[in-house]
């Protein structure tokens, strides 16, 4: 018997190269080079290698889909998704482009850092819905995907799938334009159009003379609020049109005074001039009548127990969010927006100013981080915060995730930070807009409380 340095028969030593490197196994003529020698198999254990799905770019026929053709219908039925899951859905009826949805899945899978279950449900939604087309090939609505919800499955992930290859057509409508229309049904036409215009000039803006910038979603929606029961107004006194609105009909409907007055004046004076702009009205009824401004509202300290009680908190996310509002008291959209690289260097870069960080806040924020590591060390999400259900995404936490998570509204700390620095610099301005990213106008509302009558007995600063 001939051995080698190690110790191995050279038959042995060959056999279990040869399984080690994928070769093909030794004849029977290499065999008995050195005489015969029995061989114990499956010594070493070769690694299972997950199967492989074609690239999207080896396989034939990927560029014809979405298909550009629709199916007509002769009988438009709701499909019964529960019933179709106890007797077994079919096959896709284009095995090629299921073939190619599943890589899709797969790749998506991989970047978002997936786990197997999570991608295997997405698949087998996938398929279902391939296999429930009226139209082989065409693009997948979302109305298709919602109802997808009865199995349980989460409609976001195949939506983001599916708009990766091209395969999405979102016919949903949204919620802005659907609470309008809830808004509006009751009001008469052409009043109801008039309105309609004015939305969607919000909403949309408008590029060509006269131009307009789109409002936000709230904007949009705190004026519509305050038309409302004016529009309704007018048209229990026989109104049809805001054609028909004059100067006197828009003096009457104003409140007296406060910030409902300024309010309902400004929505007003949106509404009649967006429609003079559009020559939908002849005259803007609004010119020259004066509304007033919003009152606003005077900053009060709050306990800060639940803070304190945070801070010692065993979750690390409640702990960092905690030390960052109580050292720093950013706005809760930026604690949204944080990116990882936005916390670097034992500072905070936020748009509008720079924040050098707290030691007990940099530790925390630092415990944060190697909890994140650990719980989703393959994430895809840049967000300095996450939870379970944007680990798998790309985007931001809510508002509420953050005030629930911390137990109490990160707004409220905020002031009552901003109300402690104003009294403890004795009104200082300059210093509220450097700390906290104010505008003077904005300082202005915490500086005032330091020669009001709650707090300018303690604080005022000696003259």
């Amino acid at each position: 018997m001939a051995l080698n340095a190690d110790g191995w028969c050279r038959l042995c030593w060959r056999q279990a190269a040869s399984q080690r490197t994928g070769r093909r196994s030794i004849g029977v003529v290499e065999a008995n080079a050195d005489g015969q020698q029995l061989f114990l198999a499956n010594l070493f254990r070769q690694k299972r290698l997950p199967p492989q799905t074609p690239s999207t770019e080896t396989m034939p026929n990927a560029g014809r889909y979405p298909v550009i053709h629709r199916q007509g219908v002769l009988v438009d039925l709701v499909r019964d998704i529960l019933a179709g899951q106890q007797a077994g859905f079919p096959d896709p009826p284009i095995p090629e482009l299921a073939l190619l949805l599943e890589q899709a899945a797969a790749e998506h899978a991989a970047r978002h850092g997936w786990s197997k279950t999570r991608r295997n449900s997405a698949t087998a939604a996938l398929r279902i819905l391939l296999a429930l087309q009226d139209t082989p090939g065409a693009p997948i609505t979302t109305t298709e995907i919602a109802r997808l919800t009865a199995l349980s499955a989460n409609a976001r992930p195949l939506e983001e799938i599916l708009d990766a290859v091209g395969m999405l057509d979102d016919d949903k409508e949204s919620t802005l334009d659907a609470w309008f229309a809830r808004q509006s049904r009751d009001l008469p036409e052409p009043m109801a159009g008039e309105l309609r215009t004015w939305f969607e000039i919000l909403r949309d803006g408008r590029t060509t003379p006269p131009r307009f910038r789109p409002k936000s979603t709230n904007t949009i929606r705190v004026r519509t609020r305050a038309l409302i029961p004016v529009l309704k107004s007018w048209e229990a006194d026989g109104h049809r049109s805001l054609r028909t609105i004059t100067r006197n009909h828009v003096q009457d409907a104003l409140p007296t005074s406060g910030s409902r007055r300024a309010l309902t004046g400004s929505a007003l004076r949106s509404l009649f001039r967006v429609l003079k702009a559009r020559k939908v009205v002849f005259v803007n009824p609004t010119v020259r009548i004066r509304t007033g401004k919003p009152e606003t509202r005077q900053p009060l300290p709050m306990s800060l127990a639940v803070v304190r009680e945070a801070l010692g908190s065993p979750n690390p996310a409640r702990q960092a969010l905690a030390a960052l509002v109580a050292f720093h008291a950013p706005r809760s959209g930026d604690i949204r927006a944080l990116r990882l690289t936005d916390v670097r260097d034992g500072r905070m870069y936020l748009p509008t100013h720079t924040i050098l960080l707290a030691d007990e806040a940099r530790n925390l924020v630092g415990r944060w981080l190697d909890h994140r590591a650990t719980h989703w060390p393959r994430t895809l999400n840049p967000h300095l915060f996450i939870n379970t259900f944007t680990a798998v995404r790309t985007v931001p936490v809510s508002h509420v995730w953050i005030n629930k998570t911390l137990g109490v509204s990160a707004q409220a700390v905020r002031e009552d930070r901003i109300l402690h620095e104003a009294a403890a610099t004795f009104g200082d301005p300059r210093r509220l807009c450097d700390l906290f990213g104010l505008s003077i106008l904005a300082a202005r509302r915490y500086t005032d409380t330091v020669n009001g009558p709650t707090l300018g007995s303690a604080t005022q600063a000696p003259r």
